[in-house]
């Protein structure tokens, strides 16, 4: 079965860093758009960035603009999120989504999708 799994999250301070990881199973991340999102309780499910099928562009929230970077090893069929600077407004449950069309960040969007794991930032 398809399967997309999240792994690093954790608890961190303002003004640090972690690196997310989505691992794919049953399913070649090249050819599928890759995007994470996250949500915070209360809040509507937020798309944070994705990286494209066709080409590798990238795309960022602009919450997220210059502090998170996205990128793919294909070889290991996994997509990364580094995330510097971290904010408490960061803190949330962050989930990778992958889809056959073109990258948005509507949740609608996406096929598949991994259970998350959680970011709290905090002092």
């Amino acid at each position: 079965q398809v399967q997309l799994v999240e792994s690093g999250g954790g608890l961190v301070q303002p003004g640090g860093s972690l690196r997310l990881s989505c691992a794919a199973s049953q399913l070649t991340l090249d050819d599928y758009a890759i995007a994470w999102f996250r949500q915070a309780p209360g809040t509507e499910r937020e798309g944070v960035s994705c990286i494209s099928s066709s080409n590798s562009n990238t795309y960022y929230a602009e919450s997220v603009k210059g502090r998170f970077t996205i990128s793919k090893d294909s070889a290991k069929n996994t997509v990364y999120l580094q995330m510097n600077n971290l904010k408490p407004g960061d803190t949330a449950v962050y989930y990778c989504a992958a889809t056959v069309g073109l990258c948005t960040p509507y949740d609608y969007g996406f096929d598949y999708w991994g259970k998350g794991t959680l970011v709290t930032v905090s002092s």
